[in-house]
């Protein structure tokens, strides 16, 4: 009973016997994270920042080397008890509902995250956005969520497909598992004929169609006009963290990558996928994949090439269009996401550029790799990896009031953030400037140095 009076922080004293039986297996039911043993302490700590940080990884790759790297902190195994979990989405849906997290715990997943991160789900949501935004504010506001390309869900929405299908004969369109990542399952077509598969037949009985269950896809319009460097397609992955959804509390990372195809791109051929899809995990596979040049760019080198070649008012507008595709995606889902103080989220957009420079949303990914392709790409995710945790601040080093913290800039939280440099006196917020600096010089550890207290048992630098 004492334990189960720490751990819920509930006082039984004066409950009715049978009251405190029905609560204690009530209790019993649930797993208990971060459990202190004294609620004393417990408050203490939280108050002063955690000098002892157990965590949980089940991942194999950068994050872990990350995680037990960093001081202070002490890795669990099995069922020990834990304050910090980097989990995979499979844990976290036998799990999350099942467990009691206390105050202080953390977890890198919201519940349903998939609202935002399955290829169906976030074009639904992001229509349902831009319809609502028309409705309540006007064509012109609406007119900024035009950045996702024209998608049907299939086989639900098959009929409707076709009708569009059918508007454009000869242009080309991609096919994408909603569920799927890496570049599995997807395929260009031109024809009806190669997604009959696909076709909602409304004929068929119930337990024909459940007896041949089709895997859920989407179609979508394919980019026939990608910008090219050397010739070939590229997309960029760029990183935004999310620590509250209510309010929203947005972070974008000033790293990033451009991922290159290694085949010169024409739209003559759609069945070559080193052409088409950049994905890593295809491109690898490639027979001329050449592991010491990999296939990327670092943001900073792509952002100094589009400046030197289009000029710099051209590429802050480019990167600009950008910030908007992060928060009014994040916007499309924030009142369908369970909110939980005790989540986080690292997301993986995917855009892609085409000719004219119009930034497009290709898909967002909740688990984006952290497998690196080489040494420089394995920094970069060490980087950023180190300062999601420095954001989270399992250790109650800061204020709650940093607009940056090392490569990370507060880019929306409840309403836009912007630059110190600005006065908001002087000028109507159309001269605002974001607080984003995607692509950006990176002098993070110069930053953390001023910016964190030293940890438990270390002098300030």
């Amino acid at each position: 009973m004492l334990l189960i009076t720490h751990v819920f922080n509930i006082k039984l004293v004066n409950y009715p016997s049978f009251l405190i039986l029905h609560i204690v297996r009530l209790m019993s039911k649930y797993k208990t994270s971060g459990y202190k043993g004294s609620y004393d302490y417990s408050k203490s700590e939280e108050r002063e920042g955690r000098s002892l940080v157990r965590f949980k990884c089940g991942l194999l790759n950068t994050i872990q080397d990350v995680l037990r790297q960093r001081p202070g902190w002490v890795e669990v195994k099995d069922e020990g008890e834990w304050d910090f979990n980097w989990c995979d989405v499979g844990w976290l849906r036998e799990n999350f509902d099942h467990s009691y997290m206390e105050e202080h715990v953390r977890i890198n997943h919201f519940r349903n995250h998939y609202e935002l991160t399955r290829k169906n789900l976030m074009v639904k949501n992001l229509k349902r956005y831009r319809k609502n935004q028309e409705r309540d504010v006007g064509r012109l506001e609406a007119s900024k969520c035009d950045f996702f390309p024209c998608t049907f869900a299939l086989p639900s929405e098959y009929h409707l497909f076709v009708e569009e299908f059918k508007r454009s004969p000869g242009s080309t369109w991609i096919m994408k598992p909603v569920a799927k990542s890496q570049g599995k399952g997807i395929f260009l077509f031109r024809k009806l004929k190669d997604i009959m598969d696909w076709k909602k037949d409304g004929t068929r009985s119930e337990e024909q169609k459940d007896a041949a269950q089709v895997e859920s896809y989407v179609a979508q319009r394919y980019i026939e006009n990608p910008y090219l460097i050397n010739g070939r397609k590229f997309d960029l992955r760029v990183y935004v963290l999310v620590t509250s959804y209510v309010p929203l509390k947005a972070w974008l990372y000033r790293d990033g990558f451009g991922r290159f195809s290694s085949t010169r791109f024409s739209l003559s051929s759609i069945d070559d996928k080193y052409m088409h899809l950049t994905n890593v995990a295809v491109q690898k596979t490639a027979p001329d994949y050449d592991p010491e040049k990999g296939c990327k760019w670092q943001m900073q080198q792509l952002r100094r090439y589009l400046t030197a070649k289009h000029g710099r008012e051209t590429v802050e507008t480019l990167f600009t269009e950008m910030d908007n595709i992060f928060v009014r995606s994040l916007q499309s889902v924030q009142k369908v996401i369970i909110n939980d103080k005790h989540c986080f989220e690292l997301y993986g957009y995917d855009i892609l550029l085409d000719q004219n420079l119009k930034p497009w949303l290709i898909e967002v990914n909740a688990s984006p790799s952290y497998t690196p392709s080489s040494q420089e790409d394995y920094e970069m995710k060490c980087r950023l990896l180190e300062d999601t945790l420095n954001v989270v601040d399992m250790e109650g080093r800061l204020t709650g009031k940093e607009k940056r913290v090392g490569g990370y800039d507060l880019m929306w939280n409840d309403g836009p953030i912007y630059r110190e440099d600005v006065n908001v006196e002087t000028f109507g917020s159309s001269c605002f400037t974001a607080n984003t600096h995607l692509g950006c010089v990176n002098d993070r550890e110069k930053q953390l140095r001023w910016l964190l207290k030293p940890f438990p048992g270390q002098k300030r630098m």
